[in-house]
């Protein structure tokens, strides 16, 4: 393969390291293309063959005594306790979970060459076919014996878990009580979907607990994916959302993490990794749409409503293998975005204390290839891809890399233009330079919108929101090729109670190109665009609270 355009000089990396001037040092790899290990694309001759081992790995998971740290179920696990999802700390928690289940696979499958396939949904709008076969899918009979149902699964992990959950250090128990589950059975919960009691409102008799099955992390085997060998195509919406316009926008940003999220490649800064922030809830472009949208859509969000839903709708999703192939695809981008920065010279990850407060953060979940807690990480320890040793083939994004690095990155972006809201309804202005630029064929800049609105909350919220621009009054619901739909936001999973916070939900959405507010523009000095955000789906009937809607070119 030739890498000419796609690895960066020891000179480069060099550069972008003092671009992150005031950073606490985080470690980056000289020469990618050193790397020993190459992830490929899952539809590649490569792919192919590391999906044979991959199947071979997942079996021989599946067949370890519920006891043992590499059992698939309790893989799943670690990520029920311990992921995040809403926050700076997404991506590096995740690069380092695969990278050690990548070990975990090369190791259990005999073959020592192995490189987990990514899957890039812009290129494929579909689960790769090989993901159908055996235990590739948690539908397969394989998977029988233990998520049969409810009963089968809890008599097989929990004797193995609750003796897990009493071996936790002080420090891990902190952190799983900041995640709201202070008991075993808190976290328990969350995988039967059951809700404890709840204290009364004044002047209101109190009510037993109850299932709620969109909160339940567990599925049957018959439904654990709701995508199958004769239906396997995203639907429409969810093909918007991981388009390559939706990807090319959430690759722009120049900053690792910025309060207006169209600025921000990351999400809200947040307390640690597994708290809520203290006001809104702030979402980078590529969490909210691709990779949450993908997430529901796979487990049957929305099409099953009220539940339950299959694996990868909630925090059990990696028990459905191609978690692990989606979030290769997100790990990727990540680095598609660091390559960018580092072309451009600008900064690649938190400067200052900020930088401190990032690396440092615990975590404390990890297994690795051998089997045996990794200890006492920090996040710093997984920034840079050197510390598993591999790289990727290119795939979609590639774009947003420049050829050379002669150039600087850009000064100060635009300041936002703030529009209004009433009635649920926000009013933005848009110079008419400014959807030029939009529009332009080459080098123009999207215009993206940040939005706000209160946090969903209570036993069933609402997880998806349709983006409409211009849309007449009485249009409530839309199909992805409207002229008024500008993408789907998603929630991911059921928020843990630590983490679900109180406060708002932010969110950024780039403005497709096709939208009759601007196709209808004409000669007009400035374009005047109607944001309202409706549940997807028509999940439900309630009105969106819109609080606030701003927009920016990237």
């Amino acid at each position: 393969m030739d890498r000419t355009d796609f690895d960066l000089t020891r000179r480069e990396v060099l550069v972008a390291a003092a671009a992150a001037a005031g950073a606490a040092a985080v470690p980056l790899s000289p020469a990618r293309a050193a790397a020993k290990y190459t992830r490929p694309n899952v539809t590649s001759p490569a792919g192919q063959r590391m999906l044979a081992s991959y199947a071979k790995g997942v079996q021989a998971m599946l067949d370890l005594p519920a006891d043992h740290p590499q059992n698939w179920f309790r893989n799943a696990f670690i990520h029920m306790m311990d992921c995040p999802h809403g926050n700076w700390w997404f991506y590096v928690w995740h690069r380092g979970y695969i990278g050690y289940f990548e070990r975990t696979i090369r190791t259990l499958s005999g073959d020592p060459d192995f490189a987990l396939p990514y899957w890039d949904w812009t290129q494929l709008p579909q689960i790769p076919d090989g993901m159908f076969d055996g235990p590739l899918t948690p539908t397969d009979s394989a998977y029988l014996p233990y998520t049969g149902n409810l009963a089968r699964f809890s008599d097989f992990v929990t004797p193995a878990l609750t003796q897990y959950w009493d071996s936790l250090s002080p420090d891990q128990l902190t952190q799983l009580s900041n995640r709201g589950y202070k008991t075993f059975g808190d976290m328990w919960n969350d995988v039967t979907g059951y809700i404890p009691p709840q204290p009364p409102p004044p002047a209101e008799p109190e009510s037993g607990g109850y299932a709620v099955t969109e909160n339940q992390a567990f599925c049957v085997t018959s439904s654990a994916r709701y995508l199958s060998r004769d239906n396997p195509k995203l639907d429409g919406k969810t093909a918007v959302d991981v388009s390559l316009f939706m990807i090319i926008a959430g690759l722009l940003p120049k900053h690792f993490n910025e309060a207006f999220a169209p600025f921000s490649f990351t999400s809200a800064k947040t307390p640690s990794h597994n708290t809520a922030p203290p006001n809104s809830k702030v979402f980078s472009l590529l969490e909210g749409f691709p990779h949450n949208k993908t997430h529901n859509y796979l487990g049957g969000f929305s099409r099953t409503d009220p539940g339950p839903y299959g694996n990868m709708t909630n925090n059990l999703s990696p028990i459905d293998p191609i978690f692990f192939l989606h979030h290769a695809n997100m790990d990727r981008l990540w680095d598609v975005w660091t390559r960018k920065q580092m072309r451009e010279r600008g900064p690649i990850g938190p400067a200052g204390p900020d930088a401190a407060t990032f690396n440092n953060e615990p975590f404390l979940f990890y297994v690795d290839g051998d089997g045996q807690p990794v200890g006492p990480a920090k996040a710093g320890d997984y920034f840079d891809m050197s510390v598993f040793d591999y790289d990727y083939e290119p795939g979609s994004g590639e774009e947003v890399v420049p050829k050379t690095g002669d150039g600087l990155i850009a000064a100060a972006p635009p300041q936002p233009i703030q529009g209004s809201v009433a009635a649920d309804v926000g009013k933005v202005a848009v110079p008419a330079a400014a959807v030029r630029g939009h529009l332009a064929a080459t080098g123009g800049r999207p215009l993206v919108a940040q939005i706000t609105l209160p946090q969903p909350s209570g036993p069933a919220p609402t997880r998806e929101f349709d983006i409409l621009v211009n849309a007449p009054e009485g249009v409530t619901q839309v199909s992805a090729d409207s002229p008024y739909y500008a993408g789907t936001f998603a929630l991911f999973g059921a928020h843990t109670p630590g983490m679900h916070g109180h406060g708002d939900l932010t969110f950024a959405v780039p403005l497709p190109k096709t939208l009759r507010a601007f196709t209808e523009l004409g000669a007009a000095a400035e374009a005047t665009l109607n944001i309202r955000v409706v549940p997807s789906h028509g999940q439900n009937k309630l009105a969106v609270v819109l609080k606030a809607v701003s927009l920016a070119t990237q």
